[in-house]
């Protein structure tokens, strides 16, 4: 009898000492209540949450972090966003405030866009300005990528995130290859901008590229409709700042940035290149045999070596 009460008596300091410990792996680490920035980034899983949290030192267990998740059903009550979290939080506290909303709110600007399309995203997110946004931006150097901005974010800030993180993707090696090419790294990104707007995947870029910078070499004019488009601006029927189909008498208009009057590159970058166009550039090659491309309704392109041709891809492929 002796025996089974004693070993009723272990199994109960075991079970006590056990729940003791189990519980202890949701404390808080401990009583630092300085303000740590979380940052869940879009599409993160439980997981990955538990080790960034464990890494700032905001939870003493993802194993305990990642089961109190998943039996209460949370994984997908865990917002993306920035959070402001301390290590005096206990693990269900720092649970339920990722479930409240970021104190930061996502924003994605898109590749090609001019940067009168991203003030207006700007404007309908943080209520900017779009005259304060355009005052400060330069067109071609906003980086477009999805962004985690601070809800009180001022404009001086955006714009110097987007100008600094397209000088971090614009690296040194990027730069050296644009130069190899006997270009300015100026002439780089504004070409990287028409390619932008002119092809919308990684072969179609390099191959569109390649034969822009081919034109440019021998001394041919660009005959880009995107430069073209850039100089009519806006489009109130459409309701797009690029105009969706060109006239004989649009290629007339007296601008800079008509490269069916003008050689050479237009003054200016026409949209924000993203970093697959910077490539693009970086990789042409001006000995390609083409000189002429078209992309039919399908989305499919076409190249020629001869404007006959290039008319004849047009016939065939409407």
């Amino acid at each position: 009898m002796r025996k089974i009460i004693t070993v009723i008596i272990f199994i109960t300091i075991i079970i006590f000492l056990t729940k003791g410990w189990w519980e202890s792996r949701f404390s808080p680490v401990s009583a630092d209540k300085a303000i740590k920035v979380f940052v869940i980034a879009k599409g993160a899983g439980v997981s990955e949450i538990a080790k960034k949290l464990k890494e700032k030192k905001l939870i003493k267990s993802e194993l305990a972090f990642k089961i109190y998740v998943r039996q209460d059903n949370l994984a997908n009550k865990l917002q993306a966003g920035s959070y402001k979290l301390s290590s005096s939080m206990s693990t269900p506290e720092i649970i339920k405030a990722l479930q409240t909303g970021s104190e930061d709110a996502w924003i994605t600007l898109i590749e090609g866009w001019r940067v009168e399309e991203i003030a207006a995203e700007l404007n309908s997110k943080f209520q900017i300005p779009n005259s304060k946004f355009l005052e400060l931006a330069e067109e071609g150097y906003m980086f477009p990528d999805t962004y985690l901005f601070p809800k009180e974010a001022t404009v001086e800030y955006i714009t110097d995130t987007l100008r600094n993180t397209f000088n971090a993707r614009f690296d040194p090696q990027l730069r050296s290859k644009i130069r190899s090419q006997g270009l300015t790294e100026d002439q780089g990104v504004i070409l990287a901008s028409i390619v932008e707007r002119e092809a919308r995947s990684d072969g179609v870029r390099k191959m569109v590229a390649s034969i822009l910078l081919k034109r440019f070499k021998i001394g041919m004019a660009l005959n880009a409709d995107a430069t073209l488009q850039y100089a009519l601006g806006y489009q109130e029927q459409e309701r797009s700042w690029w105009k969706r189909n060109l006239s004989s008498e649009d290629k007339k208009i007296n601008s800079p940035y008509n490269t069916y009057l003008h050689g050479g590159f237009p003054p200016t970058p026409i949209s924000n290149p993203g970093l697959s166009s910077l490539q693009a550039v970086a990789n042409a090659d001006s000995s390609v045999p083409y000189l002429y491309y078209y992309h039919d309704s399908k989305g499919v392109s076409h190249y020629g070596k001869t404007l006959e041709e290039h008319n004849q891809n047009i016939v065939n492929y409407p």
